[in-house]
């Protein structure tokens, strides 16, 4: 734990970047890993393409409920750091782990047994279906490997120490280069494996991750003093583990849905839209890296500091996340508008899947400011243990308002795929005004001099 102490001590502006940078290094690397997958999809076809953009959305099932749990159980673990409560900070650890896996069994056969309905739902024909599900089942196949890791990962979050995951995705990425030619192609006593060899290789990079960051996280010292009693899944914790947890999976889950309703709206336009949709969202994660650094040090910083009642360092982390993050943001769509073609370009050269994917990102562009204003607010009432504001808020930017705009804008106002698009940036400028508002009104509540 060498860094749970200075979290509560340490200038705000200086953890922002120590704990930030390494995050946005690892999930570069991570967003990079998704590159490589979907070029080597390309490689295979444009058909192969769109099988995996359209899984993207029962992918992120998995995502949605390793991201809940590792956001809960940090800002348990984070707030007991910050008390000075050890003993509960190892018991929350502990039982991340036994609650991760339980969750990740389930997803499993949950997955396997719905797979065939969603992708059909989401507009899979004979053409694709197999080739989808042949993708998407080696990844349901491996859930307990991906929520292990957000688990683990948690543990080391809640200290401060964002170095362990950043190297795990960096080694990952490499490793993957030479694992995805290699499932799919073959070779070396491996016979060709295809797409599903692409999955196969994400699986066993999280599986070895799975055996890295256990060992970082028991030299860490948060389970100093444990037992293997500790690890037999507890009512109590799980309850907390729940009430923190469930919230953030359900606000990730309504992207989940989200994502799913853009894509059925997609699967209107044929298979080119949803494979010009996959590559362009790659694209924007890549854009939005730095982003996802600020989230991470804005819910360890929250945790820790509102758990040892430092409220004004609380209201200076939101401050100081927003006031680097949107103009950072703002800068990065100006880039993506101008390049939106030659970066579709890199992926495909299929005319029309380019042309539909730039069509997206200079829209995009003008929304890149309005995700850090709703993910940094989002995040620091996670850590304040306030959770269920980001269902509610993930329920209307991603279900209730895009429904019916799309619908609108598509079909009565006849804007067709741009309909879509533009409603996807008012819906979260809207959703991120929202956010905004919410959190300077909780923070203005908050107590002074006590601890939350």
């Amino acid at each position: 734990m060498d860094h749970a102490s200075d979290l509560t001590t340490t200038p705000i502006p200086q953890l922002l970047r120590r704990i930030a940078v390494p995050v946005g290094i690892g999930f570069f690397f991570n967003t990079m890993f998704n590159v490589v997958d979907t070029l080597y999809a390309g490689l295979v076809s444009t058909q192969a393409l769109a099988a995996v953009a359209l899984s993207f959305p029962l992918f992120f099932l998995i995502i949605a409920v390793g991201s809940g749990i590792s956001t809960g159980a940090t800002a348990l673990i984070g707030t007991a750091l910050g008390g000075e409560r050890r003993e509960e900070a190892r018991r929350y650890a502990t039982q991340a782990i036994t609650f991760a896996l339980c969750h990740g069994l389930l997803l499993t056969a949950a997955g396997l047994a719905a797979a065939p309905l969603l992708c059909r739902l989401l507009g899979a024909g004979d053409g694709y279906l197999l080739l989808t599900l042949s993708y998407i089942n080696a990844i349901f196949a491996g859930a307990s490997c991906f929520i292990l890791n957000q688990s683990l990962n948690a543990s080391l979050n809640a200290t401060g120490n964002t170095r362990c995951f950043r190297n795990f995705l960096v080694f990952g990425f490499f490793l993957n280069l030479g694992l995805d030619p290699w499932f799919l192609f073959g070779g070396f006593g491996l016979p060709a494996l295809g797409l599903p060899g692409i999955a196969w290789a994400t699986v066993s990079v999280q599986a070895m991750g799975n055996l890295y960051l256990g060992r970082k996280v028991a030299r860490s010292g948060l389970f100093a003093g444990a037992r293997a009693g500790d690890f037999l899944p507890r009512r109590e914790s799980f309850m907390e583990l729940a009430a923190q947890g469930f919230p953030a999976s359900l606000n990730m889950l309504t992207v989940a849905l989200g994502i799913f309703v853009i894509t059925w709206f997609l699967g209107r336009f044929g298979r080119e839209a949803v494979a010009a949709y996959g590559i362009a969202t790659r694209i924007e994660q890549i854009v939005l890296l730095p982003v996802m650094g600020m989230n991470v040090a804005t819910l360890a910083l929250v945790a820790q500091n509102s758990g040892a009642g430092l409220v004004a360092r609380v209201r200076e982390t939101v401050h100081s996340a927003l006031s680097v993050g949107v103009p950072m943001m703002v800068a990065g769509g100006v880039a993506v508008f101008f390049a939106a073609e030659r970066l579709m370009g890199l992926f495909t050269k299929d005319s029309a899947v380019v042309g539909i994917g730039a069509g997206y990102l200079k829209i995009a562009a003008f929304v890149f400011g309005a995700y850090v204003i709703l993910y940094v607010s989002v995040f620091a009432l996670q850590g304040l243990k306030r959770p269920l504001f980001a269902v509610v808020i993930g329920s209307f930017r991603q279900i209730i308002a895009p429904i019916p705009l799309f619908l609108l804008l598509t079909n009565y106002l006849g804007m067709g795929i741009r309909g879509i698009w533009w409603g996807i940036a008012l819906v979260t400028w809207s959703a991120a005004l929202i956010s905004l508002g919410y959190v300077r009104t909780v923070l203005r509540q908050l107590p002074e001099r006590e601890r939350l």
